[in-house]
């Protein structure tokens, strides 16, 4: 099965490495641009491009997927059965979507619905909650709102 990941952080980075490590085709990552980080505000690459590159899959870096439609083609022509998505920051187009033959699922790091969008993490501990979890479901064009696949309690 032929698969496109989209990714950024270190959150990331075990869902692409399982990935790789369990004989998926890992045909591309889409990941953010690189960004100044520290004092110096040294450019640094996200985490998930780094292992992209350390093993051997190409990287695209979009600034805004959903105006770059040379991007959607460059995935097109991938030609993926499955997107898997896990803490990407960008909302997927239809025309992103329409691609996968076999969809596109997202791991979200909350117990959907709850703490739909970014940084659910930060609001389960600014809330105090005492349990939160990772929620794998279907993309659809709305934020954290595709049908769930599995939730797994932490």
């Amino acid at each position: 099965m032929k698969i496109l990941f989209m990714g950024t952080p270190e959150f990331a980075v075990p869902s692409l490495k399982a990935l790789i490590d369990n004989g998926y085709d890992v045909a591309g990552v889409v990941t953010q641009t690189d960004r100044p980080k520290g004092r110096g505000h040294v450019l640094q690459a996200p985490p998930v491009k780094e292992i992209a590159i350390s093993n051997n899959i190409p990287v695209y870096q979009p600034l805004k997927i959903s105006k770059e439609p040379e991007i959607i083609q460059k995935i097109e022509d991938i030609k993926p059965d499955l997107i898997v998505t896990c803490a990407f920051g960008q909302i997927l187009p239809q025309s992103l979507l329409d691609i996968p033959k076999h969809g596109t699922i997202n791991v979200h790091a909350s117990l959907l619905p709850k703490y739909r969008g970014a940084a659910p993490i930060q609001w389960a501990i600014i809330n105090g909650d005492k349990k939160t979890g990772i929620t794998t479901m279907f993309t659809e064009l709305g934020l954290d709102t595709g049908d769930i696949l599995l939730q797994d309690e932490v």
